[in-house]
């Protein structure tokens, strides 16, 4: 987290130790929430608008920013990913066409919204509580925006939670999950963070929001790991023993939603 975030939400608990009014505070909060709502909702309704326009699209991939990395037990790199992904989506180093030929200028292939103003929501004093409420919402309004599908760039693995949580609520029930990483991010509560990048799947499964989950590629997985798995009912497949499990993998019926997981930040290694 950045100097100056520390120093605000710092700022905003003085505050409250100086026994300024609660009721102050909260409607500045929900000034702040309601605008940062409202701008993914406008920019989600006129990009929606455009590709009806255009026409011809079932589906059009939207990203969706999350710039959080405060969750994660060591580094905070994450938190500046969502501008470089779209750095190198947008590369002048290449063109815009996909390996199938498409062009991902198209809208009706990818439009962006924009990132949920992660920052200035914590710089308020909201907390993770409210802040994944948030977070879970904007995936809603993207979703409600026909034919746009959000695809969302974290942001540390703690994200994983609210945007299935907004999935699965949006969709009417628990969906199917592949998850491919190198651990199972199924801590209880990590480190004391229940909110922790290591624990988005045990919040994903104690509220139910997914029907199945399949871990595949995990490497690094402790005693808690492997007896949470078995706890929530887990499909867990270790890099040890991939290649005896390598022909079920391959023949698995598709499944609701693939959360791509594959290691990018070295703050990952630190999990015990």
């Amino acid at each position: 987290m950045s100097y100056i975030g520390r120093k605000g939400i710092h700022y905003f608990q003085k505050l409250n130790a100086a026994n300024v009014a609660s009721g102050l505070l909260e409607k500045g909060q929900n000034r702040v929430v309601d605008a940062s709502l409202t701008l993914i909702r406008e920019r989600a309704k006129l990009k929606g608008e455009l590709v009806r326009a255009v026409g011809g699209a079932v589906a059009s991939a939207s990203l969706l920013g999350v710039p959080l990395g405060h969750n994660s037990s060591f580094l905070q790199g994450p938190a500046f990913a969502p501008p470089r992904i779209r750095e190198a989506i947008w590369c002048g180093s290449t063109n815009s066409a996909t390996e199938e030929g498409k062009e991902l200028n198209d809208p009706r292939i990818l439009t962006d919204v924009g990132d949920v103003p992660v920052q200035e929501i914590r710089d308020c004093g909201v907390d993770d509580d409210r802040l994944m409420n948030v977070i879970s919402e904007s995936v809603k309004l993207v979703m409600e925006e026909e034919p746009l599908r959000p695809l969302v760039l974290g942001g540390d693995h703690s994200i994983s939670f609210p945007v299935v949580r907004a999935v699965s609520e949006k969709l009417g029930g628990p969906i199917d999950i592949l998850h491919l990483d190198a651990h199972p991010d199924i801590y209880h509560a990590f480190e004391g963070n229940k909110y922790s990048h290591a624990s988005s799947f045990a919040r994903i499964m104690e509220g139910g929001y997914a029907r199945r989950l399949l871990q595949v590629g995990i490497r690094s997985i402790t005693s808690e790991g492997r007896e949470q798995g078995k706890r929530f009912g887990v499909e867990q497949y270790e890099m040890r023993t991939f290649s005896r499990d390598r022909h079920f993998l391959e023949n698995l019926i598709p499944v609701t939603i693939y959360i791509n997981r594959a290691k990018k930040f070295p703050e990952r290694e630190t999990e015990k």
